[in-house]
């Protein structure tokens, strides 16, 4: 055969006769998928280290020799944990391999119940599928089996079936290495070995769903989906998450116009493959049986089902040109499209700069955020990037519960780099167990400890002379100075808007940026959105233009009097808003309430009209994540009853107060929010099949300090 031009890092390896090249060091099992053939495997996963528990993926291997001969290695080797090298030879598929992988299924299968007509996993089990194609025909087996607990719960989502399990390791690998918090490990040994949380408590990972899906067996099943359907049975289709801002692809199976489960889908550039609890378990709204279906309209303190046009007649009666007197409030889950024709309506129809979609305790103008008053854009940094930096500063609330997939990033990034991060809270955090330091700092003190840190981080800093005299009234002390040692060189800073919900959260975000700015790392700034499509209202401006009011003062307006009618566009102040009597007296007050959504609130109690609208995976629309990538999500079952896609709705409303040429597809509006913004010129429809586009990063203006924040 002839030989092949070799490129640096690459080596030859002949596999089943075929010669290749490939990475100097890759597992042979990847080797082999180049091929387009398979290994089969058990305990391997591409995204955890190869431990060469199951032995299923023996095969033979030797070296070839400068005289062109092969000197096999007497045994055959695992072809998860084997690397290759130069003039490897690996044969899959010889008598010796078929017969080592029956033996090792025969093995697998002495204790196993074999219970695939009753177990969730028959139709997509691995141990099934590699038993049929490599497997035993009989079985010699007829002694009696061993028995254990059938469906122990680990926690309130996983439940454990022992019998099955391979004991492969992949659960217990995967809070070692991926979700960081070693929950569970192999307790007891021989045949009482089972995978338990160490004290033997309830399993309460945030990303305690993963385990299901790489489980290769039976034995770690969906509570919630356990007897409620068979694979074969369900619809699969692709979506996107939108129970935070990260966007992760999942794979939403469904049957009969009802939720059954959500599945993580690749995506390399946001999620990998991982899900966190929230968004595996957390869509059953979309089968609440009390969904509104049609339009309500209250008439003596009870609310009856009306049409369309009577709702649109009401509508129109109380928000046409109300201009200061009207104000609409917006939810996370709306998408782009919706938001826009939302935002249209309000300014062109009912002359009313009275919009937000923010619901955090502080609620900073564009003058007094980030952008205005130090110049940077909010966000620097993909998702992606975060497994790359070397050292990182993590400031708030638990980045695993506001940025589940930064957290994996970063937390990746410690692990196979050992990147440095210091991590700033007023309560313990999943990030803790790897940080470099940890600050640890009173309620409300939030801003005082980023202020020590920013100042013992200067000490040894040449420049940036003003904002270290700011500092001098902030002294630091030896935790502090533990923690600026690892933010020595570059650092990355990543805070959610969540901080803003806290008395100081303001100064604590501009607190950041000087720090950011003052250290020459401007470029490394991230404060990143929590709502599911918080990034994309931020950009589309769905918040208080020139005299606006902002939410508190909308919800102010409403007890006062000054705002007479009030939209609220798939969201619930009484979840949202901190303050609950003020929301109460708000909507006690408001002349007219209209309630926009998809799934029951607490608002709905006091609404004039109730307009069912359709949920996320009832109509085509986009979203935009952290990172600024726009995702479409596309309708996946129809709406339910009446209800219309919001952005229809809206459209249908303007058309009443004003005819025009009509829209009929959500692309159009994207089309014409890239004519008003040519940064969303990379979220046209025809660019968004896969995972979806990027829009450009914001361009700093000239990274500056504000120091008033210090007086």
């Amino acid at each position: 055969m002839a030989s092949l031009a070799q490129e640096p890092g690459l080596v030859t390896i002949t596999i089943d006769g075929t010669e290749l090249q490939v990475p100097k060091g890759e597992l042979v099992v990847e080797s082999v998928k180049r091929l387009g053939r398979e290994i089969p495997i058990f305990c391997y996963h591409p995204r955890m280290k190869p431990v060469g528990m199951c032995r299923m993926c023996l095969v033979e291997v030797g070296m070839k020799q400068p005289d062109g001969t092969v000197r096999m290695m007497p045994k055959p080797q695992a072809g998860c944990t084997l690397p290759a090298s130069d003039n490897l030879v690996v044969i899959t598929d010889s008598e010796s391999v078929i017969a080592d992988r029956r033996g090792v299924l025969e093995f697998l299968l002495i204790n196993h119940p074999l219970d695939c007509p009753i177990c969730d996993r028959g139709g997509e089990c691995p141990l099934q599928n590699n038993t049929l194609f490599y497997g035993p025909s009989t079985t010699r087996y007829v002694e009696v089996k061993r028995h254990l607990p059938k469906a122990f719960p680990l926690s309130r989502h996983v439940t454990l079936d022992l019998e099955r399990c391979i004991q492969c390791g992949r659960c217990v690998r995967f809070t070692e290495e991926i979700s960081g918090d070693a929950q569970l490990a192999f307790l007891f040994r021989g045949a009482a070995m089972t995978p338990r949380t160490f004290e033997l408590t309830d399993l309460d990972s945030k990303f305690s769903g993963n385990v299901i899906e790489i489980c290769p067996v039976g034995a770690l099943t969906s509570s919630d989906y356990r007897f409620r359907a068979r694979p074969w049975d369900l619809e699969t289709r692709p979506s996107t998450c939108l129970e935070c801002a990260n966007g992760c692809s999942v794979w939403f199976d469904h049957r009969g116009g009802k939720m059954v489960r959500i599945n993580g889908r690749v995506n390399d550039a946001v999620n990998e493959e991982w899900t966190c609890d929230k968004g595996k378990f957390g869509h059953g709204y979309l089968n609440a049986p009390d969904r509104p279906a049609k339009p309500l309209i209250r008439k003596e303190d009870v609310l009856a089902a009306a049409d369309w046009s009577t709702a649109y007649q009401q509508i129109v009666a109380h928000f046409e040109d109300g201009r200061t007197a009207v104000a609409g409030l917006v939810g996370a889950k709306v998408s782009n499209e919706d938001l826009f024709q939302f935002k249209r309506m309000f300014h062109r129809h009912f002359h009313s700069p009275n919009l937000d979609h923010r619901w955090t305790r502080i609620l900073p103008s564009q003058t007094e955020g980030v952008r205005g008053l130090h110049g940077i854009d909010e966000v620097h940094t993909r998702i992606a990037e975060w497994e790359s930096v070397n050292a990182a500063l993590v400031v708030g609330n638990d980045l695993a519960s506001d940025q589940p997939m930064v957290y994996l990033r970063l937390r990746k990034a410690w692990q196979r780099h050992g990147a440095k991060v210091v991590v700033i809270s007023e309560r313990p955090t999943y990030a803790d167990h790897f940080a470099s330091a940890v600050i640890r700092c009173e309620e409300g003190k939030l801003f005082e400890a980023v202020a020590r840190l920013s100042a013992a981080v200067l000490q040894n800093r040449e420049g940036a002379d003003a904002l270290r005299a700011a500092l001098k009234p902030f002294a630091p002390d030896a935790k502090d100075r533990a923690a600026a040692e690892a933010l020595k060189g570059e650092f990355f800073t990543v805070c959610s808007e969540s901080v803003y919900a806290k008395p100081d959260g303001g100064k604590t975000v501009s607190a950041l940026a000087n720090l950011a700015v003052g250290t020459d790392n401007a470029q490394r700034f991230n404060l990143y959105p929590v709502g599911a499509n918080d990034m994309g209202a931020a950009l589309l401006g769905v918040h208080p233009g020139g005299q606006g009011m902002n939410t508190r003062e909308i919800l102010e307006g409403c007890i006062q009097g000054r705002i007479k009618s009030l939209w609220l566009l798939e969201c619930d102040p009484f979840a949202l808003w901190h303050d609950h009597q003020q929301v109460q007296d708000a909507l006690e007050n408001v002349e007219f309430l209209v309630v926009q959504t998809s799934a029951p609130n607490q608002a709905m109690q006091y609404a004039s009209v109730v307009l069912p609208c359709c949920a996320h995976v009832e109509a085509d629309g986009t979203y935009t994540n952290i990172e600024r990538r726009v995702q479409k999500i596309e309708a996946i079952w129809r709406p339910k009853g009446d209800a219309k896609p919001s952005w229809k709705l809206f459209t249908e409303l303007m058309l009443r107060m004003n005819p025009s040429r009509p829209i009929f597809e959500p692309s159009e509006l994207m089309e014409m929010i890239i004519a008003e913004d040519e940064s969303f010129a990379p979220a046209a429809y025809h660019n968004l099949e896969g995972n979806g586009a990027c829009l450009p990063l914001g361009v700093d203006a000239g990274a500056q300090l504000f120091m008033e924040i210090y007086q």
